[in-house]
């Protein structure tokens, strides 16, 4: 056992495909989404105003505020 090796590890097989990002209107945490994780801030934005839950939260408003921190929540101030 002393003398094997360390086991070897594959870095493609850590990499996700898509995110799930929690997206929080006004405060409360509303939805989640699946979005691919190579998105940028603009087909994030898309993503979630396309969203027939999160615009039943919003009910048509159009957010003051569109706050996105890469990878972790999507914030919306309506």
């Amino acid at each position: 056992v002393f003398e094997s090796n360390w086991p070897l590890y594959d870095k493609s097989a850590l990499a996700q495909d898509k995110i799930t990002l929690p997206i929080q209107i006004n405060g409360k945490v509303r939805a989640r989404i699946e979005v691919p994780s190579t998105a940028d801030e603009d087909t994030i934005k898309k993503i979630v105003l396309k969203d027939s839950n999160i615009n039943n939260w919003t009910k048509g408003v159009s957010p003051k505020k569109f706050i996105i921190v890469k990878g972790k929540i999507v914030n919306l101030v309506v």
